[in-house]
């Protein structure tokens, strides 16, 4: 009959288990910071701007995303055409060539909602009407409005019917705020 004496070191044991733990915490570390990067290097390798001739056409689904990358991203944006559907929106300080192509997000379960939307600039903004529905095709530029702020010049545009989903939602889980495409 054989007996073994097997003596356990609790301190050993439990530095032993520390350092795992801690080598396992550095390798998944390590991976999601790779991901990530990985990610971002992706989307700054690809082209900063979609291609000049491009028009990229806003919906209802992807409106927040796009409004919200813009903004966050001004510089790499600019000279992109974009071409989108959204009702006049004026506010007292606008100058008499702007107005904003705003739609209204939902942010909550009961359907209360705030205006969101592009500063559009063109030569015959008072011939629109506070609340009427427009689509419109411009280009965005960078200039100030109480800060550095995306400014569409509109080169084409055209009265339209109120559209069945008006209401845009907040940004979802596919926004990446590095993303450099829209």
């Amino acid at each position: 009959m054989f007996i073994y004496n097997v003596k356990i070191n609790g301190s050993k044991t439990f530095k032993t288990f520390f350092i795992g733990i801690v080598i396992l915490v550095i390798i998944i570390v390590g991976i999601v910071s790779f991901k990530v990067f990985q990610g971002a290097n992706n989307s700054t390798t690809s082209s900063s701007c979609l291609p000049q001739n491009k028009v990229t056409k806003l919906t209802a689904h992807n409106y927040t995303n796009v409004l919200k990358t813009v903004h966050d991203n001004i510089d790499s944006y600019v000279g992109c055409q974009i071409n989108f559907t959204g009702y006049v929106y004026r506010v007292m300080d606008l100058n008499e060539n702007q107005f904003i192509l705003a739609r209204d997000m939902i942010i909550s379960s009961n359907f209360q909602s705030v205006v969101v939307g592009f500063l559009c600039e063109c030569e015959n903004a008072k011939d629109f009407e506070d609340d009427s529905w427009i689509e419109l095709t411009g280009k965005i530029t960078k200039g100030n409005y109480h800060g550095d702020m995306p400014i569409v010049k509109v080169t084409e545009m055209k009265k339209v019917d109120k559209p069945n989903d008006e209401f845009v939602y907040p940004p979802d889980e596919s926004y990446i705020p590095t993303s450099g495409v829209l």
